[in-house]
């Protein structure tokens, strides 16, 4: 077993650090960098009007001090917990089942394309899918031993991790509980967790020690119109039918599967949820083991899908945590088929990796547009002392600044709307990481650079019309370069300016 387990150990760390460094970083990620320039006190006070919490900036914050801001290094910081989700799996399943679904679960789980993924960004996600494994094992101690107080303490820290790190968590205090009801409800022998002094004490001290953060959370979805207003929320479109088997293409391929053939685009999620309802629906153990798994796999993504039809947020990334659930319940499954369904079992095992395999290779495959650094490096060493360089939208800004070597403090656009009103950010979202400094950073009009050099960068995007036009009267373009997205053009100012 410890071979078995060295092996995926193996595989687990080849899949998250092959091709880690391949793309460049992107506007969220530039946030979570731009954020963790910050001290930590400041990072409490951005963070709370940012749209998640701030333990992953305190820590990426702390990381970068030791270990530099390298792009290998920075996303380490998420591979590395993504690894040890990986072990957090097997051994979750190691103990509500047996060595060998333990292994399975490891394999499929090292190499789901969506935990890979969120492995190798700048960003909570990884953070959130080890925390959240690992109160789900603390549960299961504390199921299998009530007395046993260490469990709970350990739950009610990796869960308050959980909240401190990503709002979502909530859904796994649902899932916890939906599960202790199950249990409750059971017609022979039920078990009566849910009503021990103990869980509650345990739950609420969960929200006593995240009761520091409660007035940041109040203010935040007090200024709901604020964050939408730039873009931090409200952006996703709505759902329909189709959203849900997209969603688990998404996990698996990643990719929504609009292109597959519509049989198998709704077969393959239907056959796995089929799976998961038999294998619950067969379990006759006391503890009910593969219903825990069934609902931490899909009570998030059927409530979430649920909401978004009134408020979209029905994003893949605010899943992945319990998208991990996926390989585990298949693993489980797979185990018991090999008892008497051999075939079947090697098959669906089969057909499982083999649409991982394809993820993988979407996740490998560095998109032709994502050549931000590229843009950048040929501004870089073109720069000359003196030359303002100016950027189109908040989405290029941030990852600008990460590539940025020059001594130049890059400044955002943001003219007037048609209305008269200001385009600048407000205090809420992206917008809190640069207001601080906004006479510096914003600029409203292109006339307003002063001469300096006379040179000037414009930032922008490649394949839409000009976010710059008109320019002033008299400017001359000297210097292109288009890599993937992303153009940038040098140009000399006229003599009028």
């Amino acid at each position: 077993m410890w071979g078995a387990m060295l092996l995926v150990l193996t595989l687990a760390i080849l899949t998250r650090f092959y091709g880690l460094t391949a793309s460049a970083i992107w506007g969220d990620e530039g946030s979570s960098l731009l954020m963790a320039r910050y001290d930590l006190t400041d990072i409490w006070s951005h963070a709370a009007h940012d749209v998640h919490p701030p333990l992953y900036f305190m820590l990426l914050h702390g990381w970068i001090e030791w270990f530099g801001e390298g792009i290998f290094s920075i996303r380490s910081l998420s591979a590395l917990p993504g690894i040890a989700a990986v072990m957090l799996g097997m051994w979750l399943v190691r103990l509500i089942a047996n060595p060998r679904a333990a292994l399975l679960a490891g394999v499929m789980l090292a190499l789901l394309p969506t935990a890979v993924r969120y492995s190798q960004e700048v960003r909570m996600y990884a953070w959130l899918g080890l925390w959240l494994l690992g109160a789900t094992i603390a549960l299961v101690y504390w199921v299998r031993q009530p007395n046993n107080t260490r469990a709970l303490v350990t739950y009610a820290l990796l869960m308050t991790a959980g909240f401190y790190t990503h709002y979502f968590t909530a859904l796994c205090v649902l899932v916890h509980w939906a599960y202790l009801l199950v249990l409750r409800l059971q017609p022979t022998h039920p078990l009566k967790l849910i009503n021990r002094p103990a869980w509650w004490l345990t739950n609420i001290a969960i929200v006593l020690l995240f009761a520091p953060w409660l007035p940041a959370l109040f203010d935040l979805l007090q200024h709901m119109d604020q964050l939408k207003a730039n873009g931090d929320v409200g952006w996703e479109l709505p759902v329909t039918l189709s959203s849900l088997p997209s969603m688990v293409w998404d996990f698996l391929i990643q990719d929504d599967g609009d292109n597959l053939h519509w049989l198998l685009f709704g077969a393959v999620p239907i056959l796995l949820l089929a799976v998961i309802v038999m294998t619950v629906a067969v379990d006759r153990s006391r503890y009910r083991w593969s219903a825990l798994l069934a609902l931490y796999t899909l009570l998030p993504l059927f409530l979430v899908y649920g909401v978004s039809f009134i408020s979209p947020v029905f994003i893949e990334r605010y899943l992945n945590a319990y998208a991990l659930g996926l390989p585990l319940i298949m693993a489980l499954a797979i185990d018991r088929l090999l008892q008497g369904f051999r075939l079947l079992a090697v098959g669906l095992l089969v057909l499982f990796i083999g649409i991982e395999c394809v993820g993988l290779k979407t996740n490998a495959t560095v998109d032709v547009n994502d050549q931000t650094s590229v843009m950048v490096e040929f501004v870089n060493q073109r720069y000359q002392a003196g030359d303002r360089i100016v950027i189109s939208d908040m989405l290029w800004y941030m990852p600008y600044v990460y590539y940025n070597r020059t001594d130049a403090l890059p400044q955002l656009f943001t003219p007037p709307l048609a209305n008269g009103n200001s385009s600048r950010p407000n205090d809420y979202g992206f917008g809190t990481l640069v207001n601080g400094d906004a006479q510096r950073i914003y600029l409203d009009h292109l006339s307003q650079l002063p001469r300096g050099t006379g040179r000037v960068w414009l930032i922008s995007t490649a394949d839409q019309p000009d976010e710059f036009a008109p320019l002033p009267a008299g400017w001359q373009k000297v210097s292109e370069t288009v890599a993937g997205n992303n153009r940038a053009r040098l140009f000399v100012m006229g003599p009028e300016q």
